[in-house]
């Protein structure tokens, strides 16, 4: 809320995107846009610290270019970006970012950032591969709604499919993976 922003030194916040739609940036589907009119907008972050992933340019051209984005930020020496926090919704399938069930993208190791061609909502995506989100310092998971509770329970208590459940390849492999869920969201969830 509003009593927090004052809290933070937004002069030495950068914000980075996880994933994006092949939309310019004023679109209403645009990722960036919506962080901008519910967040950036109404902090006194620097513009410069703001790094978007653009959407409007070819899919596979805006993926290098934002991995180089990161290069430069995390300096030439960075084997993967170290996020502070990394933000990820989990979607009703189980995807998060724009790892998506059965696609390439769930098994790339080299790149930090890609795009690809998703099928099932036929466009493209471009997102941060599993092993830049697993090289940050907190990941934390927020999932709202029972419509996800039943994939919830999956991802969590499951057998172990990350072709099938994307999201359970995210874990950290130096940090600390934190799931934030609201009660309609965990109404499913097994144990205590």
């Amino acid at each position: 809320g509003d009593e927090f922003a004052p809290q933070i030194a937004w002069g030495q916040v950068h914000v980075f995107f996880g994933d994006e739609r092949s939309v310019p940036p004023d679109h209403a589907d645009s990722n960036y846009r919506q962080a901008r009119v519910l967040l950036l907008d109404q902090v006194p972050i620097p513009p410069g610290q703001v790094h978007r992933m653009r959407g409007e340019a070819e899919p596979v051209e805006a993926a290098a270019e934002y991995e180089a984005v990161l290069r430069r930020y995390f300096g030439p020496d960075a084997t993967l970006p170290r996020f502070d926090v990394l933000l990820q919704g989990m979607g009703p399938d189980g995807h998060t970012a724009s790892l998506f069930p059965h696609s390439a993208a769930l098994h790339e190791d080299q790149r930090w950032v890609v795009a690809h061609y998703v099928e099932k909502l036929d466009t493209w995506r471009i997102t941060l591969t599993p092993p830049a989100i697993n090289a940050a310092a907190q990941v934390i998971f927020m999932v709202s709604g029972e419509a996800k509770a039943e994939m919830l329970d999956r991802v969590i208590s499951g057998p172990y499919q990350p072709d099938e459940l994307p999201s359970q390849l995210i874990q950290p492999r130096d940090g600390v993976l934190r799931w934030m869920v609201d009660e309609a969201a965990a109404s499913r969830l097994r144990g205590d």
